[in-house]
């Protein structure tokens, strides 16, 4: 099933060269890094690694759906904080990526923080991308 957007409203890009052990710069400047593959993976674990930003990324994305399902639940998840943990290993002749949420609520107990991170795992427009094709698991805890 593919789950493409009605109407494009935002485009983001950006240049790499070098792969894991090169350059990333966004289209406005804005972002502009050093790649470098991790010590755990050989490199010199120096700079920023694609699985940081897939992290970094994902996780901004799931809290904004956390947001609105919390909303018309009745929640407030603006304090909210995510874990996100990308785990990168073989798989066959390449290699895959894991991905773990935990989200932490509030104002909500264990079950009910649950239920929130599960109804936003349904609608972040990350959790649809990799959904049949990446490991996802959300843990929801209220605080």
């Amino acid at each position: 099933m593919t789950n493409t957007p009605e109407k494009i409203v935002y485009t983001a890009r950006a240049t790499v060269k070098g792969g894991r052990q090169g350059h990333a710069k966004s289209d406005d400047g804005i972002l502009d890094l050093t790649l470098t593959a991790p010590k755990e993976t050989g490199g010199p674990g120096t700079g920023t690694n694609p699985e940081q930003l897939f992290a970094v990324g994902y996780g901004a994305c799931f809290q904004g759906a956390l947001g609105l399902v919390a909303k018309k639940h009745g929640v407030d998840a603006a304090d909210s904080t995510l874990e996100i943990a990308v785990g990168f290993g073989p798989e066959g002749e390449s290699f895959a990526v894991t991905v773990d949420i935990t989200a932490t609520i509030p104002g909500v107990d264990d079950a009910r923080a649950q239920e929130l991170v599960e109804a936003a795992h349904q609608v972040c427009p990350y959790s649809k991308a990799t959904r049949g094709n990446v490991p996802v698991t959300v843990t929801g805890k209220g605080a």
